[in-house]
């Protein structure tokens, strides 16, 4: 399966929806009609090719970046846990988002729309020509079971597109096979569609990958997203439901090694539920079957990758890994009220003679997920600081760490002449996020002995974690997480719960979508801007509108419309 979506038919079907000006962005190379594509091999060949959007790309490696299956910029950079990075003047478009201030003519939010817009087309494709192929009887179609395994794949991914659509818009036009490339409105929740593709897929997939394929959407992966899409609905035990079910068939998480998740060689392991596959070197596409969508999130300077300086964790998040004397998550408050900066604001002469404070309390959660001066960053050697950062006066001390890959994988694990282009995979959901929805799930159903189980769960496997050392031996930090003894009450639990959410799955896509559903977005950002602000003037003063929950529909998408189209509220 890591090579599925590589083998797609070097053509783009013209359909009633993929030929329309709005959804195509490449010259086609052929042109083949539903009739022609009304074969087994057809309709297999159509089902890669909707597995082959995950990773935000049609064509090319440049401009993926809103359309990342990382949602590093929307899920990230929305919230307190990134900046943007690299120099103010790069990318100005990804400053509002950073900011909160977007026009309906930022370009991520039209990169967004049109890849799962084009990947939606690709999935109610494959269902129109699967249906004609059936209906026509014969030795020609599929036997009853695949046929309705491949409809389970094709609505499984309509449902993700779907979802990151209403994520970041919250109201889009739900488009089908059965629509026939009418233009629809905006105007009802979609939200039921997108669980009864979801429900369609758990009751027709099989625990077993399809085709043998390790990396195709099984039972599993519904199960999960099912889940997932539940808990975004506050639907608690439903989703609970969904979620054990899933918790009960892998193995224990304690046992799973947390940095296996970020390594290249260990990729689809039993940790791994919903992924994008990456790949790269091999499939003869010069890159654009990478991680294209966080090709801008390497180091810069002098570093072994040094393209381009984005996606930098805040001084707000690598603060948040401190612990108190037991083991625990330091307070907000607390953090904040003596924050750990590393280098950053020194003047020459301290800067030069900074020496990294190895009695400092910590996660040792935080090394994985971000590099700081003097601590061993991969096998790339010790992260020098400024050195390494394009302006740390606009992103910050701190680098990315989960998204990158090692010196030693860079000549299988990058493209030839690219190596900020990786086929590093992409975990959508994976083991440790369904322990702590399933968590939340129990928090709200009253059942707090579960949700301390699950939790304690993720914190004694990062106790596993190996110790950091430095060249001289010395660990790079006084390491330590502990579990919790009990949740006394449910707003404890919660705080918990959230607060692990935000250390585990820390770059990961999740934390303003985390924020948005729980009801805490301006609250939270908020407050993280006026500490952050006191670092960086860009951040100072920002207040958030309700509309800031979501984004402003793209302007030409309206515009293209004929008046079906409505922008969001306050936009």
């Amino acid at each position: 399966m890591k090579h599925l979506k590589y083998i797609f038919l070097s053509f783009i079907i013209c359909s009633t929806l993929s030929c329309k000006k709005s959804f195509l962005t490449v010259q086609p190379q052929g042109e083949l009609t539903i009739p022609q594509l009304t074969s087994q091999d057809g309709v297999e060949g159509l089902l890669v090719g909707a597995y082959g959007l995950l990773n935000g790309n049609v064509s090319g490696t440049w401009g993926n970046y809103g359309a990342a299956p990382s949602q590093w910029l929307f899920g990230e950079v929305a919230s307190d846990n990134a900046h943007k990075g690299s120099s103010n003047g790069d990318q100005p478009f990804m400053n509002a988002i950073e900011r909160h201030a977007p026009t309906s003519t930022n370009d991520n939010l039209s990169n967004i729309w049109d890849r799962c817009y084009e990947g939606i087309q690709r999935c109610n494709n494959t269902l129109k020509v699967l249906a004609s192929l059936q209906a026509g009887g014969g030795t020609a179609k599929f036997d009853d079971a695949r046929a309705k395994e491949i409809q389970g794949e094709a609505r499984i991914l309509r449902a993700h597109y779907y979802f990151f659509l209403v994520r970041i818009f919250k109201v889009v036009p739900y488009v089908t096979e059965a629509t026939n490339g009418a233009i629809l409105p905006n105007d009802k929740d979609i939200y039921p569609n997108i669980i009864e593709d979801l429900q369609f897929a758990v009751a027709n997939l099989n625990v077993t990958k399809p085709k043998g394929e390790k990396s195709r959407m099984d039972k599993y992966a519904a199960q999960a997203y099912l889940g997932k899409v539940f808990l975004y609905q506050k639907r608690y035990a439903e989703a609970y439901a969904m979620l054990n079910a899933v918790i009960v068939a892998k193995p224990s998480l304690i046992n799973l090694a947390y940095s296996d998740n970020f390594d290249i060689t260990k990729e689809d392991g039993p940790e791994s539920i919903v992924t994008v596959q990456n790949s790269v070197g091999t499939d003869g596409t010069g890159g654009d079957n990478g991680n294209v969508g966080d090709m801008l999130n390497f180091p810069s300077g002098n570093a072994p990758i040094n393209c381009c300086g984005f996606f930098q964790p805040t001084i707000d998040l690598a603060n948040a890994f401190r612990v108190d004397a037991d083991g625990l998550p330091l307070p907000v408050a607390a953090y904040r009220a003596t924050p750990y900066i590393s280098d950053f604001g020194l003047a020459k002469d301290p800067k030069i003679a900074y020496a990294l404070n190895t009695t400092l309390a910590l996660d040792p959660r935080i090394d994985p997920t971000l590099g700081r001066r003097g601590v061993p960053f991969r096998d790339w050697g010790l992260m020098p600081g400024d050195s390494w950062i394009r302006d740390a006066s606009n992103g910050g001390p701190f680098l990315a760490v989960k998204n990158t890959i090692e010196v030693a994988q860079f000549a299988s694990g990058a493209a030839p002449g690219s190596p900020n282009v990786t086929g590093l995979n992409v975990n959508l959901i994976r083991l440790a996020d369904i322990y702590l929805m399933a968590a939340e799930c129990a928090v709200e159903t009253g059942d707090l002995g579960r949700a301390l189980t699950l939790v304690n769960a993720v914190r004694e496997r990062a106790s596993k974690i190996p110790t950091l050392l430095l060249p001289n031996g010395q660990p790079a930090a006084a390491y330590k997480v502990s579990t919790y003894p009990s949740f006394p009450s449910a707003d404890y639990a919660r705080t918990a719960v959230r607060t692990e959410r935000r250390l585990e799955l820390a770059l990961e896509g999740h934390r303003f979508f985390d924020l948005v559903r729980w009801g805490v977005a301006k609250t939270t950002l908020e407050s993280y801007f006026a500490f952050e602000g006191t670092y960086f003037d860009y951040l100072k003063g920002i207040s958030l509108k309700p509309r800031d929950e979501y984004w402003p529909l793209p302007q030409d998408q309206i515009d293209r419309s004929k008046g079906q189209l409505v922008q969001s509220p306050g936009y």
